[in-house]
């Protein structure tokens, strides 16, 4: 009696320390590098990065996320998928860059801003689904005046 008490006691603590297993839901990454140009499509392995920018995710005209840019040019944002319609993310939503061009380099215009839509990068929908996390790249900057 005294074995079957013990061991019904183990059983119990085990079930009671034991992780719950939590569904994960997919995330959204969103990475990339800005440009010290008006424009990505004349950008090369040459052109210099934007460090310190601030990258803001604009929805219908509201900042859903941001990001700063480290000393290479790049930043990361990872959203949740459960509060984000990925098909609103690609259609509806931009990347901003609000901070001057002239602050990465003083021949570059002070007004105006760098702005990109969306895309997947390769294999996105299907890897995203297989292994929770989609990834989104930058389509392009472009200077907005």
């Amino acid at each position: 009696m005294a074995l079957r008490t013990f061991l019904f006691a183990v059983v119990l603590l085990a079930g009671l320390c034991a992780p719950v297993a939590q569904a994960q839901l997919g995330r959204i990454l969103i990475s990339g590098i800005v440009p010290c140009s008006n424009s990505t499509k004349t950008s090369t392995a040459t052109t210099p990065v934007f460090p310190n920018a601030l990258v803001q995710l604009q929805c219908g005209g509201s900042v859903v996320s941001s990001a700063t840019t480290d000393d290479n040019g790049v930043f990361t944002m990872v959203l949740n998928l459960v509060t984000t319609l990925l098909s609103t993310l690609l259609s509806g939503c931009k990347l901003v860059v609000g901070t001057p061009l002239s602050t990465c380099d003083a021949s570059l215009p002070s007004d105006g801003f760098l702005q990109s839509a969306l895309q997947f990068i390769t294999g996105g929908l299907l890897s995203g689904v297989l292994g929770g996390i989609f990834n989104i790249i930058p389509a392009g900057f472009n200077l907005v005046h």
